[in-house]
Parts: structure tokens; sequence; C-alpha cells
């Protein structure tokens, strides 16, 4: 069994790192700089920076940032938010990140993530596919979960996996801050239909969450925000908690 990641995730809005409920509810949990330099330093085995109102604000990722964010880690470092072209994933690779995210735009013009892959290869190419249970089906929802889809989570997963995508972070609205656990069902299902990696996003609150999504799912990854921001569950502990429980992580 490979090695399963751990991802803390910086939410990022006006410059501050935030996090709230169901994408709603935002408060600030610090610094982005200070807190990539702690997870570097704890072994975390990734980060994620997303810019969550670069896309509803019809603006580009903090590049600047960006760049700050990158000088100060050793760790794979993927950047989201407000990305729409080949140029746009240019400058942020220009400014440290090593992976990029599209979400929105890739939905609005799948042929997005033909090019990116084409372009940049596709261990570059992140698509984050955000869902919601709408009339009783896992439906793909954009814009920060506000706009609704006709789209089909698993349909999609195939798609953008057919068209490049070499990896899918996989975020449930409904579970995203409630810490009661993640999506198991809608995650295994997808991670046992797709051959690229999924990293579960979404309700994790206990260390016994990421086990079920490992264990249970089949997750290749999880990914997490407040309860790393706010020091609940601490990256060490968590890796040495799954070690016991003979997961396979990188110590």
């Amino acid at each position: 069994m490979l090695t399963k990641r751990i991802i803390p995730c910086l939410d990022i809005c006006d410059g501050r790192t935030v996090k709230g409920t169901n994408f709603l509810q935002l408060r600030d949990a610090g610094d982005p700089v200070e807190l990539a330099m702690r997870y570097c330093e704890e072994g975390a085995d990734e980060l994620v920076f997303l810019d969550i109102t670069a896309t509803t604000e019809k603006r580009k990722t903090l590049a600047k940032l960006v760049r700050e964010i990158a000088t100060h880690i050793n760790i794979p470092f993927t950047v989201g938010g407000g990305i729409n072209t080949v140029e746009d994933v240019h400058l942020l690779l220009e400014n440290g990140a090593d992976k990029i995210s599209v979400n929105s735009a890739a939905v609005k013009n799948p042929s997005l993530i033909d090019q990116l892959s084409k372009n940049f290869g596709s261990q570059c190419v992140v698509v984050a596919i955000d869902i919601k249970t709408i009339e009783g089906q896992w439906k793909v929802v954009t814009y920060g979960g506000r706009h609704p889809t006709p789209l089909e989570a698993t349909a999609w997963a195939r798609e953008i996996t057919s068209r490049g995508a070499g990896e899918i972070l996989l975020t449930s609205m409904e579970h995203d801050g409630t810490k009661n656990g993640f999506a198991l069902g809608i995650t295994g299902e997808i991670a046992s239909l797709v051959p690229i990696p999924v990293i579960a996003s979404g309700g994790a609150g206990t260390m016994a969450h990421f086990d079920a999504v490992f264990r249970e799912a089949g997750a290749d990854a999880a990914l997490a925000a407040s309860i790393f921001h706010f020091r609940e569950i601490p990256i060490p502990d968590l890796k040495r908690y799954l070690q016991e429980l003979q997961i396979p992580v990188r110590l």
C-alpha cells in the first residue's frame, strides 16, 4: 500500500487564513506564511492553498502571497482559486507552486483540463470537485457551493480523469467544517472508479475519521483545515496514531 498523505489546507480570504462551516461563517485562523512554516516543521506531506474568493470576485489568485509561502516551505505545494487559463498556471508555477487546482473553471470549460495537462503534465493538474446531495444524488457544485450543476459526481470524476487530471480533491460541502467525519460512501465510490489519487476533504474532526477515510474509503490522502490550524489534532500525533493502526504514513 502506498504511503497515505496528510494535507493541511490554507483557505485564503483577504490575505489571511480563514475557516468556516459549509464554506460560510468564516473566522480568522492566522497568518498563512506562519501556518505554512509550522506545517512544514510538523511533518505535513503537502500543503494546499485555496484563494476561496478569487472566482466569485472574478480576480486572479494572490501570486505574491504564493511566492512568499513557497520560499518558506520544502513540501509539495498546490495552489487553487481563480485559475482560468494556461497563463494563470504559468504565473503560479513561476511563483513557487508545484501543482495547481482548478474547479469552477473546469466545469465551465472542461477542455481547460486537457490544455493544462498537455502543457504542464497531468502530475501538475489537480481537479477539485465540490459536491452536495441534491434530490438524492451527489451532484457537482461550483463557486464555493453556491451554484448547483447537473453534473453527477462519479461521471464528472471519470471525465476529468480521461481529460488528463492527475489527482482529484473531493470535498463534500455538507461535511465541510462539521467535524462529523468524511463522506465515506462517495469518496470510496470515486476512489474505486478512477485510477488517479483521490484526496478526501470535508468533515475531519477526530483521528478516527482519518483511519476511516483511508481504510474504508480507500482515499490516497486526507485534507483538513481547522483541526490543524487551531491545534486540535497535531499532525505528528495523528501520524503516530495511524502508524499504530498499520496505515502507512511518512514520519
